[in-house]
């Protein structure tokens, strides 16, 4: 299978259009329309559905749209990987969700480059299923996230425990029904469960929101309350402009790590480990 088809394959169903396709990829449109072609032949299938107002992916297309991604993501760290300048040994991936960014990844990427000046390293901002996707498919080394699950050829770590406090701008008491100026912030499953255990009489929030760093920058601008990692708001709730409402319950938030069990470089990847648990000791303690 030739990889400027896969590569013009991608970039059409991101695009929705040959055209358009056509000139990001700096080629003619019949040689987009060879290229996708040539693809439905190797499969036996259409791959996509052409119409006036463009293209959409087919059943199929859909099925191999993923497995496309994982060919140039694989391609993209195989090219890293043996194109390395001199002077360095190795690649590691690592994965991690944007709110544990500040927390864990900044001083792991320091400490790191402090043990291991001779490893690349290369970071992604993800959610937990699209690490773990790429965790099974080797495109990522090892991943910080919230939600891991259970798959053969990978092993699970508990790295901390984070504490989900419900704060607002004015203090006050909890209310078990309806609040009118409460940002519901989508923290996972485990939270969503918890969340409705505590307060089962609270009907559908005005306002939902999956990014936490959002809804507390919504709150703090307009008003409001919500659930937050006491860690972020307790600097806000020393300087009086957030109150900690003490009637309702802390809500823990495991963080895990989630790495192979067979590495390729496995002397790398426990030294990898080895300062995310450093790391995520400090933030215990």
């Amino acid at each position: 299978m030739n990889l400027d088809h896969v590569w013009t394959f991608l970039e059409i169903a991101d695009t929705g259009n040959f055209n358009r396709a056509a000139q990001n990829l700096n080629v003619t449109q019949s040689t987009v329309s060879s290229r996708i072609k040539s693809l439905e032949e190797n499969f036996g299938r259409p791959l996509l559905t052409r119409g006036h107002a463009g293209c959409v992916l087919t059943a199929a297309g859909h099925r191999f749209h993923r497995y496309a991604l994982g060919m140039q993501r694989l391609w993209q760290k195989s090219h890293q990987t043996v194109a390395l300048k001199p002077g360095f040994r190795g690649v590691l991936a690592l994965g991690a969700q944007v709110s544990l960014w500040e927390r864990l990844v900044l001083d792991w990427i320091f400490w790191m480059r402090k043990k291991a000046p001779d490893v690349a390293l290369r970071i992604e901002a993800d959610y937990s299923p699209s690490q773990m996707r790429q965790l099974a498919d080797g495109l990522l080394d090892i991943g910080v996230m919230y939600q891991p699950r259970h798959m053969l050829g990978l092993t699970i770590e508990k790295l901390l425990e984070e504490h989900l406090v419900l704060v607002a701008t004015q203090d006050r008491e909890v209310s078990p029904g309806w609040v009118e100026d409460y940002v519901f912030v989508d923290w996972g499953d485990v939270y969503l469960s918890e969340h409705a255990e505590a307060f089962p009489e609270m009907e559908t929030a005005a306002v939902t929101v999956g990014l936490g760093s959002l809804g507390l920058q919504y709150i703090l601008k307009y008003g409001g309350s919500g659930y937050f990692p006491l860690r972020t708001v307790q600097p806000l709730i020393d300087e009086g402009r957030l109150y900690r409402l003490a009637d309702a319950p802390m809500v823990p938030r495991p963080v895990y790590a989630v790495y192979r069990s067979d590495p390729a470089d496995p002397e790398t990847q426990a030294l990898a480990l080895d300062g995310l648990r450093a790391i995520a000791a400090l933030e215990s303690g």
